[in-house]
């Protein structure tokens, strides 16, 4: 296929890549402020953008250890990603025509196979497969930067495609050797780095098509404080789900690497609340975190529970998920001056606590199909989790995100590594942000759930 030709003549039709992830609505009309949306056109398609990318990074990672531990869970694990790649490849076609997606799809996909060669060569101790499968690897990293870079009509340059690319090559080949090595606080690191920089070509590449394509997305910007809010928060709120399905799978498995799963969990958590801290002061964070952790404990008494087979001790974990829930969404309704509400909220929370418990439950039963389904859709739930918070404090603080939008490339593109702090735009000096009234309510509610 000749796929520099395919992708030259653009479509007729620019779709919305994926269907946006849908939440309740969680505001009134009186607080609606349309100069500051964290939903756009454009955001719209950065997030979606962004899901399918570090899904597929975190797939990767997972497909790979359960090749080189021959789980029974491989070709189901394996799966899930080759679903991933079917749904970007969709979402590409969506924007090049048929042709180009299948042209990328290709090219695309050929990388999933070096991966597995390498996981193979490594499992047979064959060096030189493993060198074999590395220059593969070479090789695609220039196809596919030169795919994007004709796609883009060179928005998105070849040379820096090719460093960004390489980036997210070593780092998934790093998480495996290190895996392998039993070198798991390096391996997890290395897991945590390659979701987060798969939102650097994810940015890139919405604003390249939304400059290439602009009337199709109502000439609005994927670089916006706003976005980038909403960026970061489904960042962490999606990994937060992809880390609680490994970590719950590797408890009752007995594995070697548990304490490494859940500490990059625990990890998640402390970014997270420091996201929360950084809106709602010290306080606000610190109240969060204690909330949010416990349902993470509660999960891991049930994952225990289960190996002890003792029913009465899952149902108990789940009756304090049930306490959770209910906690965790006085505490946003309170902090959001009820811009999100404490009924929409339990009903998130439920699906996300049913989800996690489906994965894992039919991972223990061996049912792997559902076990995948099931993660895939606990991953995508949580950028509509990110969509409906982020969406609540640019509401609340307005001020914050109404800034002139640059009108050039953002600098994070497909190259270069990824920033492990929290994007600026919530890096904002809180004092003052929130009422002393409001957070007098968060700590006083939580007091009263402690006495109780």
């Amino acid at each position: 296929m000749n796929w520099k030709k395919a992708i030259v003549a653009v479509p007729l039709s620019v779709g919305l890549l994926v269907p946006t992830f849908q939440v309740a609505s969680a505001h009134d009309g009186e607080h609606h402020h349309p100069h500051a949306s964290v939903s756009t056109p454009a955001s719209d398609l950065r997030a979606s953008l962004d899901a399918l990318l570090s899904e597929h990074a975190f797939l990767a990672v997972v497909a790979m250890q359960k090749g080189i531990d021959g789980a029974e869970d491989f070709d189901q694990a394996a799966g899930a990603l080759n679903a991933n790649t079917d749904d970007l490849s969709a979402a590409v076609a969506s924007v090049y025509g048929e042709e180009g997606g299948a042209a990328f799809k290709e090219i695309w996909g050929s990388h999933i196979g070096y991966f597995v060669d390498y996981v193979t060569a490594t499992a047979e101790d064959n060096e030189e497969g493993r060198q074999q499968a590395l220059a593969e690897l070479d090789e695609y990293t220039v196809e596919q930067a030169a795919f994007l870079d004709t796609a883009t009509e060179s928005r998105l340059k070849a040379s820096e495609l090719e460093a960004g690319l390489k980036m997210h090559v070593e780092q998934l080949v790093w998480a495996f050797d290190n895996y392998v090595a039993g070198d798991f606080d390096k391996a997890y690191d290395n897991v945590r780095h390659a979701i987060e920089h798969m939102y650097e070509p994810g940015k890139g590449l919405s604003w390249a098509i939304t400059d290439q394509f602009p009337e199709k997305f109502e000439n609005t910007s994927v670089d916006t404080p706003a976005a980038d809010l909403r960026a970061d928060l489904n960042h962490l709120f999606a990994e937060h789900a992809a880390l609680a399905v490994l970590a719950m799978q590797k408890g009752i498995d007995g594995a070697g690497d548990f304490e490494n799963a859940a500490g990059a969990l625990n990890e998640n958590t402390a970014d997270l609340s420091a996201a929360v801290g950084s809106v709602y002061g010290e306080e606000g964070g610190a109240a969060f975190e204690e909330i949010w952790s416990s349902h993470i404990g509660y999960f891991v008494d049930y994952v225990v529970a289960t190996g002890e087979e003792n029913e009465e001790g899952r149902e108990a974990a789940i009756a304090e998920l049930e306490e959770y829930k209910v906690e965790q969404a006085a505490f946003l309704d309170t902090a959001t001056e009820g811009r999100l509400k404490a009924a929409d909220l339990e009903e998130g929370l439920q699906m996300h606590i049913d989800e996690l418990l489906l994965a894992f439950n039919s991972y223990n039963e061996a049912n792997y199909e559902t076990t995948y389904n099931t993660i895939r859709e606990s991953y995508a739930h949580m950028f509509g989790v990110g969509e409906m918070m982020s969406g609540a404090i640019v509401d609340q603080f307005p001020e914050n995100f109404e800034k002139d939008m640059p009108t050039d490339m953002p600098a994070a593109g497909m190259g270069g590594a990824a920033d492990n702090g929290m994007n600026a735009a919530i890096a904002w000096t809180v004092a003052g942000l929130i009422s002393a009234i409001v957070l007098t309510q968060v700590i006083a509610f939580r007091r009263k759930a402690t006495q109780e």
